[in-house]
């Protein structure tokens, strides 16, 4: 039954993700193009209108392949099953905290988990970005599309321009650049 792939999916990307919202992205992106639910396009549109939804990308981005999957009995059971495992892991973890979070083998921890959430987050960039910046399935740069992301890019990175200000910006373009 479709709901309860769903569930568990979403449950597992929650329970196996550290770092939350980007640092999911990889693993969303490998269940449902594994599972046949959205093609690797259909994702990429999903990620952009989630990052132009309020709230964390990961909890938009699984509302929306629930809906589009299973309607919205899907973006309910997608949505709790992503955030279930946080819930239940805080709950257990918030009274330790304190007590251990100054141990050496947590900071380790903390120290090892770190740069894996990075490598996460760079993996989706270079797959999403190969995915998009080409004009075609044959590998054809898209120049508009390498100028547009390079342009936000230096926005937000550098001039620490609003990202949804990038976001209405390069809609417009799209709008002008690609009818």
């Amino acid at each position: 039954m479709i709901v309860l792939e769903l569930f568990w999916s979403f449950f597992k990307i929650g329970l196996f993700t550290v770092g939350g919202g980007y640092a999911m992205l990889a693993l969303i992106q490998r269940e449902i193009v594994e599972h046949g639910w959205l093609t690797l396009e259909e994702f990429i549109d999903i990620l952009a209108v989630a990052e132009m939804t309020p709230g964390p990308i990961a909890v938009n981005a699984a509302t929306f392949v629930g809906f589009r999957t299973a309607s919205y009995l899907g973006a309910v059971t997608a949505t709790g099953a992503v955030v279930l495992p946080s819930l239940i892991g805080i709950l257990l973890i918030s009274r330790a905290w304190q007590k251990y979070k100054d141990s050496p083998a947590v900071v380790a921890v903390f120290k090892g988990v770190r740069p894996t959430v990075a490598g996460l987050i760079i993996s989706v960039a270079l797959t999403l970005g190969a995915t998009v910046l080409t004009a075609n399935h044959h590998g054809t740069v898209n120049l508009v599309g390498v100028a547009m992301a390079a342009g936000v890019f230096l926005g937000v990175y550098l001039k620490k321009v609003d990202p949804f200000k990038m976001i209405v910006l390069c809609a417009l373009l799209g709008v002008l650049l690609f009818r």
